[in-house]
C-alpha cells in the first residue's frame, strides 16, 4: 500500500493546497496531511483550527488522514509509515528551496522519496503567506481559499458583508 505525507503549515488552507491534496490522493492509497506547528511563523489560525478545516474539506475523500506534528518531518514520516513526501512547486524559487530539504529528508530517512507536484497555473500565484496578509487587513480572499475557509476567516476576523 503506497502511503505519502503532504506536510505544510496550511495557514490557511488555500485552493492550491486542495488541488494538490486531490491530485496526491489519486496517486496514493493513503495520504496523511501533516499540519506543521511552525514556531517560527505567527499563525493566522490555531493548529486545531487548521486540522479541523482540513478534516472538513477532505471528509468525503478516501484514504486521507489529517494529523498535526512538530519537530522533524523525517521523524513524522517514520511515525506514519509513509514512504513518500509530497510537495507542491509553484515557481523555480520553490524548487530551489524544496530540493535541499528533500535531499536532507532522504538522508535522515532513506525510505522517503519526495514527489514534487507542479501547481496548476491557475493556483500558481496563491500562497498561504499572501492570503494570511490579505486576511489580516480584511482584503478579498474569495477564490484564494475554499468557501468553508473563507466563511471561517470572515467570521473570525469580522469581515464586512
Amino acid at each position: 500500500m503506497a502511503a505519502a505525507v503532504f506536510p505544510g503549515s496550511f495557514d490557511p488552507v488555500t485552493t492550491g493546497h486542495m488541488d494538490l491534496i486531490e491530485r496526491a490522493a489519486a496517486i496514493f492509497d493513503r495520504l496523511v496531511i501533516g499540519v506543521l506547528a511552525n514556531s517560527s511563523k505567527s499563525p493566522l489560525c490555531t493548529i486545531e483550527e487548521r486540522v479541523q478545516m482540513l478534516e472538513g474539506l477532505t471528509k468525503d475523500m478516501q484514504g486521507i488522514e489529517v494529523l498535526s506534528f512538530d519537530g522533524l518531518l523525517a521523524d513524522f514520516i517514520k511515525k506514519t509509515g509513509a514512504d513518500t513526501i509530497v510537495r507542491g512547486i509553484r515557481t523555480p524559487a520553490d524548487f530551489e528551496y524544496e530540493l535541499p530539504l528533500a535531499q536532507a529528508n532522504y538522508k535522515l530517512n532513506c525510505k522517503a522519496d519526495t514527489l514534487f507536484l507542479a501547481t496548476r497555473p491557475e493556483y500558481s500565484y496563491i500562497s498561504s503567506s499572501a492570503v494570511k496578509e490579505l486576511a489580516r487587513y480584511k482584503g478579498n480572499i474569495e477564490g484564494f481559499v475554499p468557501e468553508a475557509v473563507y466563511q471561517f476567516l470572515k467570521k473570525k476576523y469580522n469581515y464586512p458583508d
